[in-house]
Order: C-alpha cells, then structure tokens, then sequence
C-alpha cells in the first residue's frame, strides 16, 4: 500500500482528494490494489485524470462495502 501512496503522491497533478480516493476505493477489495498497480506501471505518462477514469470505468466502481457502525453515509 505505501507503493501505492508513493505512485499517487509523485504524479504532477497530484491532489489530497484524487489520492485519498484512490487509497480507499483499493483497500475495499485486495483485486483492485492489483489492478490499479499494473495501471499505473503500464505508463510513465499518466496523469490523476487518467488513473480516475482507469478505475471509474471498472465494473465494480459503484459497489462500496457500508461503513462498519452500519450508517448510511448521504
């Protein structure tokens, strides 16, 4: 994981929200970490737009695990 916090801090672009997003959209499921991993080493040129559409477009994009005390976050 500090792999992959190292990768998103290091983009030129980089802001707070796009690596916080990130960060949490990998750790809901080990796949995705993989997934988003080989992305980001499949090109030196990417910028956090690129990595954002990558993982928007994913097929489990919308599936978000409820949060552990059971509330709705709205």
């Amino acid at each position: 994981m500090e792999d992959l916090y190292n990768r998103l801090t290091a983009f030129p672009d980089t802001y707070f929200g796009f690596v916080m997003g990130v960060m949490i959209y990998v750790k809901q499921k080990p796949d995705r970490l993989k997934k988003v991993m080989e992305y980001l080493n499949s090109s030196n040129n990417l910028t956090s737009s690129d990595v954002v559409e990558f993982i928007a477009s994913q097929p489990d994009f919308h599936e978000f695990d409820e949060p552990s005390d059971g509330q709705v976050i709205r």
